[in-house]
């Protein structure tokens, strides 16, 4: 109990969870809405969607430490190929792993880079599976495009869009390694997820007991709040 007193009372650890809290804000929905956004345009009937669907899966078998150096020479401030562009428009140079602000920024772009894909192949393979004689019925009785969205595929794909964002929180919150790779936590702890602060904690401050307590409460925050969101999900499931 004195090594969870000592962890809740240290600033450091509720500023790792700030940051986690920060990246989970902005690249959950992210993600969500990118790949669901995708899927509905290459579900379409057009030619080379199939190609464009194999091409989405090479993001995820890149390895995390991997991507994170890839896109270090992409970002780097001097010699990347993103500054060199944003240069060409009188944007650049940005300072993408030094700026405190933009760190966070570059972050969320490698990790929706490598998962927004996973997404898409989920919403493909779930709108692939939507009984289709409902939307000829709708079409039959002159609904357009935007109503079925809304009214009908929509509501048809809660189930689905719960499942994948539950599936993306859990790997979300493990996030460590494009941290570790591309910014080790900084510039000045801004992107100190707080897997990278307890990794930091056991094996290069050696503290152990604290790291495993701190491990046990992010387990416990992960579940309340995966259990708060399944039951708010089935809630709206039998609203619908």
């Amino acid at each position: 109990w004195e090594n969870y007193a000592e962890v809740m009372g240290d600033y450091r650890f509720w500023a790792s969870m700030k940051v986690t809290l920060i990246y989970l804000a902005f690249a959950l929905p992210l993600q969500i809405v990118l790949g669901f956004g995708i899927a509905f345009l290459i579900n379409a009937e057009w030619r080379g969607r199939n190609t464009i669907r194999a091409l989405f899966i090479i993001p995820m078998v890149v390895a995390p430490v991997v991507a994170g150096g890839i896109w270090r020479m992409i970002l780097d401030p001097l010699w990347g190929i993103v500054n060199y562009f944003l240069g060409l428009v009188g944007l650049g140079p940005m300072d993408w792993f030094g700026d405190p602000n933009l760190a966070m920024t570059a972050i969320i772009i490698i990790d929706t880079w490598r998962w927004t894909p996973f997404v898409v192949l989920i919403a493909t393979a779930a709108l692939l599976s939507l009984p289709r004689d409902v939307f000829e019925a709708a079409e039959i009785d002159g609904a357009n495009w935007w109503s079925m969205l809304w009214s009908i595929t929509l509501p048809l794909l809660v189930p689905i869009i719960a499942a994948t964002f539950v599936v993306r929180w859990l790997g979300a919150v493990k996030m460590f390694d494009i941290a570790l790779a591309a910014t080790y936590g900084g510039p000045g702890g801004a992107t100190n997820v707080i897997n990278l602060f307890i990794y930091e904690e056991a094996f290069r401050s050696l503290r152990f007991a604290e790291s495993a307590a701190m491990a046990v409460i992010v387990l416990v925050l992960t579940m309340v709040l995966t259990g708060i969101f399944l039951y708010g999900t089935r809630k709206l499931e039998q609203r619908h």
